[in-house]
């Protein structure tokens, strides 16, 4: 077993179990104990992502499985004729939506290595009647793509997921095509932020979980050999939105508050290879 299976594991089977409720007509939790999943939610970090505009002709399940916390296809510029590669795509939000941008001439590929979310995703795409999209099984570590193949990387807070993160940013930039853009929604982290709260928030959002913290994602994409780099905050957690669990928990609030309110948050991260 790798060092990288338990997490992996963890994971698949997380993703998994929100595939099955949502083909059982469930929005299940997949953030916290106490939210729920998909762009139709009530959570702070993947609630309200899309406008109606965008996902009006596509499948309610297609937007009921978006466990994402932001929107990489409003910020990737994708043109009419590129190929996407979505990393983590599950039910296929975003490749739908990124095959249509592309258009007829495009490709939108989705990958991910849940049996579950891939099977609600090539669904997806057969009710969306979107022609110009496959749905490939595999590792964001190990992309089954070949080399300088893809015009856009994009990726809906799956990266931090990775307890291999330069193994992931290398695969990225070797299937980038040179000129190549590196366009994803993730959850950094901004400064320090003691363990003990770290862990519990992370407890609290399984989805944020694995955050790198901002200069640390610039260093590991900078030494992956990308240019142009650039984070932007999109949408910033305070600390009360996680009141209650950090008090089931024992953390005192307050003093949490002094040192995270603010910290974590879903970003855009930009990135080109040269």
């Amino acid at each position: 077993m790798s060092e990288n299976q338990p997490l992996q594991e963890a994971v698949r089977e997380r993703y998994a179990k929100a595939a099955l409720q949502v083909l059982g007509g469930a929005t299940g939790s997949c953030c916290g104990p106490d939210t729920s999943c998909g762009a139709g939610g009530t959570d702070p970090i993947t609630s309200a992502l899309y406008g109606d505009g965008e996902t009006a002709a596509l499948p309610e399940t297609a937007v009921a499985a978006s466990l994402g916390c932001g929107n990489p296809t409003m910020m990737a510029e994708l043109k009419p004729g590129e190929t996407v590669l979505d990393l983590g795509s599950g039910g296929g939000i975003d490749v739908l939506l990124s095959a249509r941008r592309v258009g007829p001439t495009g490709k939108a590929y989705g990958l991910d290595m849940t049996d579950e979310m891939l099977a609600l995703a090539r669904e997806n795409q057969r009710k969306a009647g979107v022609e110009n999209a496959e749905f490939l099984k595999g590792e964001i570590e190990n992309i089954p793509l070949p080399d300088a193949s893809v015009d856009v990387v994009i990726s809906n807070c799956v990266i931090n997921l990775s307890s291999d993160k330069d193994r992931v940013l290398r695969e990225v930039f070797r299937v980038l095509k040179p000129g190549g853009r590196f366009a994803v929604a993730d959850v950094v982290v901004r400064g320090e932020v003691p363990q003990e709260i770290r862990r519990s928030i992370e407890l609290w959002a399984g989805c944020i979980a694995g955050a790198m913290e901002e200069t640390e994602y610039q260093r590991k994409l900078a030494a992956a050999g990308f240019a142009d780099i650039s984070i932007e905050p999109y949408r910033i957690y305070n600390i009360e939105d996680a009141r209650q669990f950090l008090a089931d928990a024992g953390i005192d609030v307050e003093a949490a508050a002094a040192v995270a309110n603010g910290k974590f948050m879903s970003a855009y991260v930009k990135a080109r290879k040269p």
